[in-house]
């Protein structure tokens, strides 16, 4: 099984590496810093997995998860992260990861969550899947959760995501806070990547539903 270790901390991905390395049926074929640079070796490697992190340098886990599977559909992602939250959770399956592992995982779980989303199952830790059964089971579905990311925004960039939740453009945005529309753009950036969401419209859902709830 050929994998790639998307992950921005250098350590973390050599502990996986290695740990890899003890077995002959699995053969990590690279490594990716970023989300770009994941999508990038996907292309160039053809792999059958990708482990990947959800908070990386400019395009973040989850985007590149989105984009993975709608160019390489054949690829399984699996998730190997430190968000336990929810919204975490069901945004990466929306965008199409077979499993969800908690960086806490020991070698024995992280095997075999590898092996089981490779060959085309799907897997998550323990207590996320005991949580999925529960918001599952509840009245109040999956959609509706609040995301909790919604309290790291700053000032600005509530701003911003109030006037995207308006249906307002960048350009729109920039004229009326009186800023450039790179800065617009760049504050457009951190707030998908803090959300873990894909695009405008996710982050025009989210705030939507916590408004709501």
């Amino acid at each position: 099984m050929k994998i790639i270790i998307a992950d921005d901390h250098p350590m973390f991905r050599s502990g996986v590496r290695n740990l890899l390395r003890t077995t002959e049926d699995l053969e990590v074929v690279g490594e990716a810093s970023t989300g770009d640079e994941a999508l990038k070796l996907a292309e160039q490697c053809q792999p059958d997995l990708i482990l990947m992190d959800i908070r990386m340098p400019g395009l973040n886990g989850i985007e590149a998860t989105r984009l993975i599977k709608e160019k390489f559909p054949n690829i399984e992602v699996l998730i190997l992260t430190m968000f336990r939250d929810d919204q975490s959770v069901f945004t990466a399956m929306r965008v199409g990861a077979k499993g969800y592992v908690l960086k806490d995982a020991d070698e024995v779980e992280l095997m075999q969550s590898i092996r089981m989303v490779g060959n085309g199952g799907a897997v998550f830790s323990s207590d996320i899947a005991g949580r999925m059964m529960h918001y599952f089971s509840a009245p109040k579905l999956v959609d509706t959760l609040e995301h909790p990311a919604l309290a790291e925004l700053s000032k600005r960039e509530m701003e911003i995501l109030e006037r995207i939740a308006e249906g307002e453009t960048n350009a729109q945005i920039a004229t009326r806070l009186h800023i450039s529309s790179k800065t617009v753009a760049n504050n457009v950036s951190t707030i998908l990547n803090k959300l873990q969401v894909v695009d405008r419209n996710e982050a025009r859902r989210l705030l939507k539903e916590s408004r709501e709830g």
